[in-house]
């Protein structure tokens, strides 16, 4: 398995992580037996770094990842998050929350699920407006002392929130959307990183799965998958989205490989400081991900891709207005 590096003298990872989100909420039903089979083929084939989070599944997520942790921890460089405070009520209603009883409170919860007395790599999920991120990541740096945490992380943090965080304590690797239908972080918060020597983590690189070439029509979505509440997969931007996922189609198809695996490919392409996790429950998926290892693109395919795919070419925001607003810009 290649690996690379996570941040300056950071710790060596496998070159595609696995987001593990979906094995437990927001993508349709859930299948434990077929996930915890594809987390043990992904740790066969030297995928080392699974992501998780609290919120996922309300805990659920953390709980699945303990059974495979349980037999093969020494195998895995294990990322989980805090920070979004669900309703039991109503879990579509969320909070932040940056607070430093509630990053300890977190950390230990995280901990009692999962079973291990040290998480590897620890988020804070979003940048929290109630509490300054020095004292959020101040808090944080008590738990790497106190040999609950190994690294620091932030996930969807701006250039500014980077800097703050990281003259308090090193982080390790920013977690934020990126992929060729979204592509934020060329705004600021790649080039912070690079400044700062830390290291970046794209979720979603496949675009919620759109970039497959996959996903044809809203309808075949389950009742309570996810997207279909984002704009992006609604009306008109469906449509138009489509037409762009037919045109790196096309590219793949003379290239020799898939939609997912040219589009993996173009961002491992970004820079050897990018570590994708794309998220799947299937074992075949993943092998069709890890695929996107062999596939190189030269300068002139960029420019290929990047013409039949520029920046500003999707239709519709990636999140509903009240998500767009826990984004640190």
């Amino acid at each position: 398995m290649e690996q690379r590096t996570l941040g300056k003298n950071g710790p060596r990872v496998s070159a595609l992580g696995l987001g593990c989100m979906g094995m437990s909420e927001f993508y349709g039903p859930r299948d434990e037996t077929e996930s915890l089979a594809t987390l043990h083929h992904a740790l066969d084939r030297g995928i080392n770094l699974l992501d998780t989070a609290d919120m996922y599944g309300s805990g659920h997520n953390e709980e699945l990842l303990a059974k495979i942790l349980q037999a093969r921890r020494r195998e895995v460089f294990l990322a989980t998050k805090f920070g979004f405070v669900r309703d039991p009520a109503n879990p579509a209603a969320r909070v932040v929350s940056g607070k430093p009883d509630y990053v300890r409170t977190a950390c230990d919860a995280s901990l009692r699920r999962l079973k291990t007395d040290v998480i590897d790599l620890y988020y804070l999920h979003r940048i929290a407006t109630d509490t300054p991120i020095e004292e959020t990541v101040g808090a944080m740096a008590e738990l790497v002392r106190a040999g609950k945490v190994r690294f620091l992380g932030l996930s969807e943090a701006g250039p500014a929130s980077l800097r703050r965080a990281s003259a308090v304590h090193p982080i390790t690797a920013l977690q934020s959307e990126y992929s060729l239908w979204t592509r934020d972080p060329e705004s600021g918060a790649l080039a912070a990183c690079r400044e700062l020597g830390i290291g970046f983590v794209p979720y979603s690189p496949l675009g919620r799965g759109f970039l497959t070439g996959q996903l044809k029509r809203f309808e075949d979505f389950a009742p309570d998958d996810y997207r279909r509440n984002q704009p992006r997969f609604q009306g008109e931007n469906f449509a138009k989205n489509l037409a762009l996922v037919r045109r790196i189609g096309a590219l793949a198809a003379r290239k020799g490989c898939s939609p997912a695996q040219l589009a993996l490919a173009w961002v491992l392409a970004q820079g050897d400081d990018i570590v994708p996790i794309p998220g799947t429950r299937r074992s075949r998926n993943l092998d069709e991900n890890l695929g996107a290892l062999a596939v190189k693109l030269s300068a002139a395919e960029l420019a290929e891709i990047e013409a039949v795919f520029p920046a500003d070419a999707v239709a519709g925001p990636r999140y509903p207005e009240r998500m767009m607003a826990l984004l640190d810009r």
